[in-house]
């Protein structure tokens, strides 16, 4: 029984032993490297390392360049978005019309006169030109006075499109009243 206790006793001090040495012979590797006076391990190759190359730095992340917005009008002078129920004017961007409210629409033939060689595809192909409905608009109240759209809130008023609120400027909401 006391030798197997001593046998016990006599391992857990050799582990100890052999693991300190182990993190402490990388540490003084580690240290005579950053001094120039590391020692290779038998068999292993010696570097010099002032023949080290130099650790390569890593690219700087690339960035892509910021998109130029496109202008409200081509050369030709065709509106990019316009308003679907034939209003005159358009915009850049998909916001309501001045004149209904109604949300503007992509228009294709912005890029088709942009591009005489086709906008869609093979060269030589003519381009498909979607005109905006001309269709006339609904007014912004039916014969029975009743708006189009109205205040969430149920401020008096309204108009023909989702537009804001003249009294509490939150955005119109559709009346299904009105199409009844």
């Amino acid at each position: 029984m006391k030798f197997q206790s001593f046998l016990f006793f006599a391992a857990l001090c050799a582990i100890a032993l052999f693991s300190s040495c182990k993190s402490d012979s990388t540490a003084a590797k580690a240290g005579a490297a950053e001094n120039g006076n590391a020692q290779a391990a038998p068999g292993a190759p010696v570097i010099d390392p002032a023949a080290a190359p130099a650790p390569a730095a890593a690219p700087p992340p690339a960035t892509a360049p910021a998109p130029t917005p496109e202008p409200a009008q081509n050369a030709a002078g065709v509106w990019h978005y316009t308003c679907s129920k034939g209003c005159a004017g358009g915009a850049a961007t998909a916001t309501a019309c001045a004149k209904c409210g109604t949300t503007l629409s992509h228009n294709q033939a912005y890029h088709g006169a942009a591009s005489p060689a086709g906008a869609a595809g093979a060269p030589g192909q003519t381009p498909t030109i979607t005109m905006p409905n001309t269709k006339k608009p609904e007014p912004p109240q039916n014969k029975a006075g009743v708006w189009h759209y109205v205040c969430p809130d149920g401020h008096a008023g309204g108009g023909g499109g989702a537009t804001p609120c003249s009294k509490c400027s939150k955005t119109l909401v559709h009346n299904k009243a009105y199409h009844e």
